[in-house]
């Protein structure tokens, strides 16, 4: 046997993708956690320039400091979400049969990283403007929700009752609203006090109307979330409890935080709870997926695959 056939036999192995698929997603939730470390630590211009962390170095040197360090810490861990989703998409090429929904997801993913390193040096020569911080976040949750499709393909799919037409309507609403709640934090944060810089700006806002609207909006999702776990099959019920579950311990560090004028590890925290609101909301749709749908995809998918082989 040569040395390729034997490397392809050792990559050829689908529990190697799942986990490595799994491993890019936490990888993309990670670093938006880590993100927010950097915006609550006052680190967002630790490195003042990009690509390059300061006009004379690549690295963060000692004249940066702190900041520089947590700044830079948070740009290299780009690589590691990078590697993970080249590993990706290497595993998914040699897999056999050869499916095309799997690497068009890949290439996505790959490309959403793509786009947040251009967005990230467009945030710093920005300085943090609000508006561009907000679409660096929110694309973030694109390329999540991009890692979770391509981890939901190379699992197994959910089996149970078929959801009727109504039930898959409102998943896909529960979905379109968690996107606009999350926008609006965005917006909510780009308002208050944590800037990431003392010489970044706001959006101007008042801080109090906008936290009102978002709140308001975060009810209505409750309440389709809530009406989704009343109305589903078991399948999707799971979903929804999940999701459910979520959304209250996100509320409640919502609320924690407004009323104690938001303490930055509270942030922190609800910066993450968004990160798994959406990764729930995310099951819920995949939970409402017909067996028959799926079964028609891999119909599409095993076409292709004669076409790429």
């Amino acid at each position: 046997m040569s040395r390729v056939s034997r490397l392809h036999l050792l990559l050829d192995r689908p529990g190697l993708l799942r986990r490595t698929a799994l491993a890019s997603l936490a990888a993309d939730v990670g670093i938006v956690i880590t993100g927010g470390v950097v915006r609550l630590t006052n680190s967002g211009m630790g490195c003042p320039t990009w690509p390059r962390c300061d006009q004379g170095s690549l690295v963060a040197t000692s004249r940066l400091g702190f900041h520089g360090v947590i700044e830079f810490g948070n740009r290299t861990l780009i690589s590691v979400v990078g590697g993970l989703a080249v590993a990706c998409a290497v595993l998914a090429f040699v897999q056999l049969p050869r499916r095309r929904d799997r690497l068009t997801w890949a290439g996505l993913v790959l490309a959403g990283i793509a786009g947040q390193a251009v967005l990230g040096g467009v945030t710093v020569h920005s300085v943090l403007d609000p508006w561009v911080v907000s679409a660096h976040f929110l694309l973030s949750m694109a390329l999540i929700a991009a890692a979770y499709r391509f981890w939901l393909l190379t699992t197994e799919p959910p089996r149970g009752p078929v959801p009727a037409r109504s039930q898959r309507l409102l998943s896909w609403l529960v979905v379109g609203v968690t996107a606009v709640v999350l926008a609006v934090g965005t917006v909510v944060t780009g308002s208050g006090p944590h800037a990431g810089d003392a010489s970044a700006r706001r959006t101007g806002l008042d801080p109090g109307m906008v936290a009102q609207l978002h709140a308001d909006l975060v009810m209505l999702l409750i309440g389709l979330s809530v009406a989704l776990l009343i109305f589903a099959p078991a399948g999707l019920r799971r979903a929804a409890a999940v999701l459910v579950g979520v959304e209250l311990v996100q509320g409640a560090i919502g609320f924690f935080q407004y009323f104690t004028h938001v303490p930055v590890v509270a942030v922190g925290l609800h910066m993450a709870g968004a990160c798994a609101v959406w990764v729930a909301a995310l099951g819920v749709v995949q939970n409402a997926r017909t067996p028959h749908g799926h079964g028609t995809a891999l119909h599409e998918a095993s076409q292709s695959e004669r076409v790429l082989r």
